[in-house]
């Protein structure tokens, strides 16, 4: 005999996130069931749909914000003529974690992925190129992957920016081939943006 069905649809739902197994999801089912108290089960459900009304892209780099622009966006004594290009949001918080990056973000929400269907248009790239036609902007450093997907990114993004007028750099050594920036870890990654390389 299976479970109920309201515990088995949430078993269903919590799988379909990333990491999370059959066997996962059901711990955290009995947990939420067996340990937390009423009111703790309440807050995560109102924490979870506060996530979806209260989080959104920032209008200008596409970053997670609470509000019309990040807070990175908005802090003025950041290097605004250095503008880090990543693939995703939490790219962005890994390479914040290593405190040694001024500049600016524009995030793709994706990379380049024909496998998945995922092509140029799918990205976030139109409003890069407004953004160096408009900002000052004077280095871009592409922070893309080092898997396939995201050397496909920068390779194409290195074309595409090379008519404008901005020096175009890779983030170098340190990453591994084939590795995500957020399973980086903050000296790697800091090592990585010290010596990334014109491309």
């Amino acid at each position: 005999m299976g479970y109920p069905a309201t515990i088995e649809r949430l078993i269903q739902e919590l799988i379909k996130l990333p990491g999370i197994g059959r066997r996962s999801a059901e711990r955290i089912v009995f947990h939420l069931l067996n340990n937390s108290p009423k009111e703790e089960v309440s807050l995560l459900s109102q924490r979870l749909s506060e996530l979806r009304e209260r989080v959104r892209l920032c209008r200008r780099c596409h970053n997670l914000s609470e509000q019309e622009e990040c807070p990175i966006c908005l802090n003025l004594k950041r290097n605004r003529g250095l503008l880090c290009v990543v693939e995703r949001p939490n790219d962005v918080t890994s390479i914040e974690k290593t405190g040694t990056f001024n500049g600016l973000y524009h995030v793709l929400l994706g990379s380049i992925a024909p496998l998945e269907g995922k092509g140029p248009d799918d990205l976030k790239i139109d409003s890069l190129i407004q953004r160096i036609k408009e900002e000052n902007i004077q280095e871009v450093i592409i922070a893309t992957d080092s898997d396939t997907e995201g050397e496909t990114t920068a390779l194409y993004l290195t074309k595409l920016l090379k008519p404008f007028e901005v020096r175009i750099t890779r983030i170098g050594l340190g990453l591994p081939v084939g590795s995500n920036l957020e399973y980086a870890d903050s000296a790697t990654l800091s090592k990585a943006l010290e010596s990334r390389r014109a491309v």
